[in-house]
């Protein structure tokens, strides 16, 4: 929970490539400035640290701009772009990696992982490690789930704040089979922060208002996904079987006849979500621990997620008992 979050934003474009020049705006411009100031936003917490794939006008490769996250063992990657259209659409939607996209991301996290064989000792390092097993593949299609669930995460708290912050028209949380994305290891989302093509939109983004609150939205995000993260990591060190005196803590976000499957994007990117059937109803709880000063602050993010009513429930051995009285157990 200690560690430092390596964020790489890319923006998209750049040099020769301009990418699309609706209503005469350049795209490489406006998802440059808005790039920088995310990064600026984020660099603030002491927590974070913080890449540009470019942070002038340059071209980059689409290849090297996930090879700069994957070479620095990035925990986020997020792409920057402005969209377009014949039509006048218009409004601010957020992607993740399709499943066809995943297919290639295997093989590439494949080959990152076969760079293994070329390190000096990597026998003694990795302890006869093998990238080509049939057990490292399982381990990678494993991580390739973790990695969607992940983006699916951030990419929904993106969107909340463009819907419902920024009152931008909801474009929603989309897959596709985006080059730039494929290329990363790590979870990863493509924002686009709007149409160009649409005279209102592209006057909004081009302005510096409508880039310093589309950042702040962004960077909101990631640092709720960051905070999210840190919440869990103490969550999953609680070893289970040496809960202290037994006594564990939760937080009851929801619960009801419906029987919903716990990925994040059902619960406003909440990560590890618990559902326990009790009679006909299914209780849905975050936030595991057995420090109630971590519960308390996993009941804070869940409120401000939207659980305005989510509360602290504790158990001993498994069995529900007051909080009182788990607190005076332990």
């Amino acid at each position: 929970a200690q560690k430092k979050y390596t964020i790489v934003i890319d923006a998209g474009h750049g040099g020769k490539d301009p990418g699309n020049l609706g209503n005469g705006y350049k795209e490489k411009n406006i998802a440059l400035k808005v790039a920088l100031s995310v990064g600026n936003e984020l660099k603030k917490n002491k927590d974070i640290k913080v890449l540009y794939t470019r942070d002038k006008d340059v071209f980059i490769d689409l290849w090297k701009r996930g090879a700069i996250a994957n070479e620095a063992k990035a925990d986020l990657f997020v792409s920057i772009h402005c969209d377009s259209h014949t039509s006048n659409a218009y409004g601010a939607g957020t992607f993740v990696l399709g499943l066809r996209g995943n297919r290639k991301n295997l093989e590439i996290a494949k080959r990152e992982n076969a760079s293994i064989l070329l390190e000096d000792n990597y026998k003694d390092r990795y302890k006869g490690f093998d990238p080509n097993s049939a057990e490292s593949m399982i381990g990678l299609s494993l991580l390739q789930e973790e990695n969607l669930d992940k983006s699916l995460s951030i990419a929904s708290l993106i969107q909340n704040n463009f819907a419902f912050k920024l009152k931008r028209n909801d474009r929603k949380v989309k897959q596709d089979n985006f080059q730039v994305l494929r290329e990363t290891i790590m979870p990863s989302v493509l924002v686009e922060l709007g149409f160009l093509t649409n005279k209102n939109e592209g006057k909004y983004l081009n302005s510096n208002k409508g880039q310093d609150q589309m950042a702040t939205a962004i960077a909101d995000a990631v640092e709720n996904y960051i905070s999210n993260l840190k919440i869990n990591t103490v969550v999953d060190n609680v070893v289970e079987g040496n809960v202290p005196n037994g006594i564990e803590f939760k937080v009851q976000i929801a619960s009801g006849k419906n029987k919903l499957a716990t990925k994040s994007y059902n619960f406003k990117g909440l990560l590890n979500v618990e559902r326990i059937k009790v009679g006909s109803f299914y209780k849905y709880y975050y936030g595991k621990t057995s420090d109630f000063k971590e519960a308390k602050i996993a009941e804070g993010e869940a409120n401000r997620k939207g659980f305005k009513t989510a509360f602290i429930v504790a158990f001993k051995d498994g069995k529900n008992i007051p909080v009182g009285e788990a607190l005076k157990l332990q």
